[in-house]
């Protein structure tokens, strides 16, 4: 039998490598010398400082003084250029647009919040609306448009993220089949991607909050909507029609059978998400008497903390019904962990009842936690998941250099 030749890398592309390689170093190690890459890649001296003059040439690297001697000529030292370029995270509400301005090591320069009028939420008003946000915030860190090299743009929605198109979004009116991303593409000259809000929530965990160093895990948002990102082999879930994690839609024993429609609100989301409580509290017998001190689904959950019968009888309800869907996806996915965001899903007093309905099942259940980032992880998982494709892009750009 004949084996597949081995074809050899070409120069190119092995400087390629190389520069990725040393890319990495210096963003994980800080400032260094060319000795310290060298011994820490394992590449030549010759091979490292070809690189690292390419580098400098492209604007990623640059020398910031001389080392300690020891003998000979100071080492020039050496760091990657955070500030060489941006990323813009974007995160769309029902009535909120929410921004975050990151370098390229994925560190906060700002962040901003602006709201979303009724009469201004059609998809090219909302699409002005972020071109004169993130435009006022290079502007306020004084960074040029051209510095901006990706956007990513959180909505919650179902998305085909190979098409930048917005399948359906409930929470604001027309926006069917609306195709965002290239729409955004017009107005910003850099790569622009559209994703699931709670797909992006879980990177965030993944990169900077509770979930950092799992390979497979779930991450429940349960606030205005419920869904989930599905984090599995160290990437996101998505299915083949981008609609994995949309547990929202699943069916309720003993409240419906009827068939989800995608341009509705599902069964779970009703039950589970912050407006379903809240009708379920304002219908009790005893709301009224307290009912100045329940303004968000969290008042009711912390009035069952502190013994409200009617509150408590709400939060077992909800919790078994969370319970049934984390044992089933337990079972599906085998998940080494779970995490809980969003106003309702991210409160103590639900973990507790979810992990105490959890402990009579004779199959081995996942750890629950609260996720670690709060009402930020869409955002930092939008600017997270930017910050690699942007280096990558600007490693291209310069290829021929490199």
């Amino acid at each position: 039998m004949m084996r597949n030749p081995v074809v050899p890398g070409r120069p190119p592309l092995i400087r390629q490598t190389n520069a990725q390689i040393l890319l990495r170093l210096l963003r994980d190690k800080g400032a260094c010398s060319k000795a310290d890459l060298v011994r820490a890649s394992g590449l030549s001296a010759p091979s490292v400082t070809n690189v690292v003059t390419s580098l400098i040439s492209t604007g990623l690297v640059e020398a910031v003084g001389e080392g300690d001697s020891t003998g000979g000529r100071p080492p020039d030292i050496l760091r990657f250029k955070a500030e060489h370029g941006s990323v813009a995270g974007v995160e769309i509400t029902r009535d909120t647009l929410r921004f975050l301005l990151a370098d390229l090591n994925g560190e906060e320069l700002a962040h901003s919040e602006t709201p979303i009028e009724r009469s201004q939420s059609t998809a090219p008003q909302i699409c002005q609306q972020i071109s004169k946000e993130v435009r006022e915030l290079l502007r306020k860190k004084k960074l040029m448009g051209t510095q901006l090299r990706a956007l990513t743009v959180g909505v919650p929605a179902i998305v085909n993220v190979d098409e930048g198109t917005v399948v359906a979004l409930s929470a604001l009116q027309n926006w069917n089949d609306v195709p965002l991303g290239p729409m955004l593409t017009r107005e910003f000259k850099c790569r622009v991607v559209i994703d699931n809000d709670t797909n992006l929530a879980a990177e965030g965990e993944f990169y900077r909050g509770a979930a950092q160093g799992e390979r497979d895990f779930v991450f429940f948002t349960i606030g205005e909507g419920v869904g989930a990102g599905i984090f599995l082999g160290g990437g996101i879930h998505r299915g083949s029609k981008w609609s994995a994690g949309e547990i929202g839609y699943l069916r309720v024993p003993a409240i419906s059978r009827e068939r989800p429609t995608i341009h509705k609100y599902g069964k779970l989301e009703k039950a589970l998400s912050a407006s379903g409580i809240l009708k379920s509290w304002r219908g009790s017998g005893q709301a009224s008497r307290i009912r100045s001190r329940v303004s968000r689904a969290a008042d009711v959950w912390d009035l069952a903390a502190a013994g409200n019968a009617e509150a408590k009888r709400i939060l077992k309800q909800r919790a078994a019904i969370l319970a049934d869907v984390v044992l089933d996806l337990a079972l599906i996915l085998n998940p080494s962990l779970i995490l809980l965001g969003g106003e309702v899903g991210n409160h103590p007093v639900l973990l507790h009842e979810l992990k105490t309905l959890l402990e009579g099942s004779e199959f081995p259940v996942v750890r629950v936690a609260l996720g670690g980032l709060g009402s930020s992880a869409v955002l930092w998982g939008a600017a997270c998941t930017a910050v690699e494709p942007a280096i990558h892009r600007l490693l291209q750009a310069g290829r021929r250099a490199i």
